[in-house]
């Protein structure tokens, strides 16, 4: 059976809601159930955001996780807030552009360091760093194919922004071949 939960934490203005919501596109887009919840607040820009969401094949009984199993961490505060309640071998995907990868639990998680910002960057916008961490997430879960990812930009970029596809496309597939 088909089935991941995930927190993704990070900055405000790191694109961790749009993370989130195109993880929930894609899920229905390969036919899981999905659920998606964003948590607002004055996290806004600057402070740390989260959102949860959950894939799975068959019904969703509660959006709510306790004990994930995985994170996509975006920066220290993310991990220092939510590692220890992912489960125990859990995926755990960290921005090592933010995060010193000395303090990811690599003994009771499967982490995976990720330069997300530094991708980004050699890409050619430090804004893409989100869709490397989501590229990595799919490949190291396999719950979902990255071309329903890649399929699903279209439902979560504003059309005045859809000529950034290509580049959001190439992000997604850097992240998928760093834990490849």
């Amino acid at each position: 059976m088909r089935y991941i939960d995930s927190i993704i934490a990070g900055f405000g203005g790191q694109g961790v809601m749009l993370i989130g919501n195109l993880l929930a596109y894609a899920g229905m887009k390969d036919g899981l159930n999905v659920t998606y919840i964003p948590v607002y607040g004055p996290e806004m820009r600057g402070g740390t955001a989260n959102c949860t969401v959950v894939l799975s094949e068959e019904d969703i009984g509660s959006p709510i996780i306790h004990k994930p199993k995985s994170l996509i961490a975006m920066n220290r505060p993310s991990l220092d807030k939510f590692q220890s309640r992912v489960e125990d071998g859990g995926i755990h995907i960290i921005n090592s552009s933010l995060v010193d990868m000395e303090l990811a639990d690599q003994d009771r998680l499967k982490c995976y360091a990720v330069p997300c910002n530094d991708i980004a960057d050699k890409l050619g916008n430090t804004r893409m760093a989100n869709m490397v961490a989501i590229g990595a997430f799919v490949e190291a879960s396999k719950i979902i194919s990255i071309d329903a990812v890649i399929g699903s930009l279209e439902n979560v970029i504003s059309e005045r922004y859809h000529k950034l596809i290509p580049a959001n496309t190439e992000a997604i597939k850097a992240g998928a071949e760093t834990v490849s």
